[in-house]
């Protein structure tokens, strides 16, 4: 390495005293996402403001619930030197989408921040913090430790047993969770932490009427031509039991009976 390629790094690398910019921009994510000319919607802003460690998003596709955990992470990565950000999704292909917007918003961020790594599934920033697109693999998954966000797109599909593997990750930063996803039927974790997850969650609903880049003659379209339950799902973002099921939910439920007397008991 030549004395002047060393000179290079040092200067790319050392600090340098935040700006006023810089503490408004890290202070704020809304301000930070005005700046990379996106226009949050009210919700958005509330999530992104949000101080809490859990999030759970219950929002209708294209209503923005990528763009927004999208924001989250780079924002994150950012101004939090050496953090760790994960992107979970049931895929390669879905995480990587994600990542894309990720590094697509990067892309716009002016002055350009300096990067130590960059390519289709991660990124390392000159600050040390690094963001990482993984697809739905426990033994994957476990190699990361020392999480200060994990990201899990499209949750309600994601296996309950990598959600498991992943929030131990977080155990040691106090690092922030958010499951953003639509409804996939009276299943799994996602509706679990939804249904009973009490008031550790930061709940958010958004159905496709809340969004204003949804026109209601599309969804009129789409509810006569994909049917009812499909419809209720991906955009009234209700929990429906799912097309093979033989029993409803509430028909199971109501068959439960804690008083009987088991035929045997186990020693």
């Amino acid at each position: 390495m030549t004395i002047a390629t060393r000179l290079a790094r040092l200067e790319r690398t050392a600090p340098v005293p935040p700006t006023a910019h810089d503490r408004a921009m890290a202070a704020d994510p809304v301000a930070f996402a005005c700046s990379l000319g996106v226009t949050p919607d009210d919700w958005q802003a509330r999530v992104l403001r949000s101080p809490s460690r859990r999030h759970l998003l219950l929002c209708a596709r294209q209503s923005g619930k990528s763009t927004t955990t999208a924001i989250m992470a780079l924002h994150h990565a950012l101004y939090r030197p050496a953090s760790l950000v994960l992107l979970v999704s049931p895929s390669l292909r879905q995480s990587s989408e994600l990542f894309k917007k990720v590094a697509g918003l990067l892309r716009r961020v002016v002055p350009a921040p300096a990067l130590d790594e960059d390519n289709r599934l991660s990124l390392t920033l000159a600050n040390g913090a690094r963001v990482v697109s993984l697809p739905s693999s426990e033994a994957t998954i476990r190699g990361f430790s020392a999480a200060t966000l994990i990201i899990e797109d499209e949750a309600a599909r994601v296996p309950d047993d990598l959600h498991v593997a992943i929030r131990p990750m977080l155990a040691t930063t106090g690092g922030t969770l958010a499951l953003l996803s639509t409804p996939f039927g009276k299943r799994g974790h996602f509706w679990e932490a939804w249904e009973h997850g009490g008031d550790a969650w930061a709940r958010t609903r958004i159905t496709a009427y809340d969004c204003p880049r949804i026109a209601p003659a599309f969804l009129e379209d789409e509810r006569t031509s994909m049917g009812d339950l499909a419809f209720k799902s991906e955009y009234l973002v209700e929990f429906c039991d799912v097309v093979d099921s033989v029993f409803s939910s509430e028909s199971i439920a109501a068959a439960m009976d804690d008083g009987l007397t088991p035929l045997w008991r186990v020693a």
